[in-house]
């Protein structure tokens, strides 16, 4: 019980402007999903800030790739590993 208390202490309320389409459909969600409209919210915003994190270390390995492409001898090894068995 302490660690809810302690966790919702550290919580801040914020205002967050949103027109009424976007609020009915996040309060249909959070009724579907069984939480409340902060709840969802919560989980919404994690999920995006995931997303973003991952859409950003995609972007740095293509920069990688594009600075230091593969040579020929690199993926010759692989050859074997992606070829079709023979049936």
């Amino acid at each position: 019980m302490n660690l809810v208390w302690t966790r919702l202490l550290s919580m801040q309320t914020i205002q967050v402007v949103i027109d009424e389409d976007l609020l009915a459909a996040a309060d249909a969600e959070a009724s579907r999903a069984k939480v409340n409209r902060s709840a969802l919210m919560r989980e919404a915003l994690r999920t995006y800030l995931r997303q973003i994190g991952i859409q950003e270390k995609e972007r740095l390995d293509r920069l990688c790739y594009e600075r230091q492409p593969d040579t020929e001898a690199d993926l010759a090894g692989w050859e074997q590993v992606a070829a079709w068995p023979e049936t």
